[in-house]
């Protein structure tokens, strides 16, 4: 092999290992903002589910379903 051909060999071999990295770096961020709006997506459903029994209560339903 040519030194020529090393150092293209060595040059593509960063380029790759740079890429990979920025690669599982936007990964890593995408994961995070994903693990962070279904956090806050269960919490909005929590609110709306008492909200909801809340609403029932107050309208005298919660007592109808609990005796049928």
């Amino acid at each position: 092999m040519s030194k020529t051909d090393c150092k293209t060999n060595t040059d593509m071999t960063a380029a790759m290992e740079e890429t990979m990295q920025r690669l599982q770096g936007r990964f890593q961020a995408m994961s995070q903002q994903l693990e962070s709006k279904i956090d806050e997506m269960g919490t909005r459903i929590d609110g709306l589910e008492t909200n909801v029994s809340e609403l029932m209560t107050q309208a005298g339903m919660e007592e109808q379903a609990v005796s049928k």
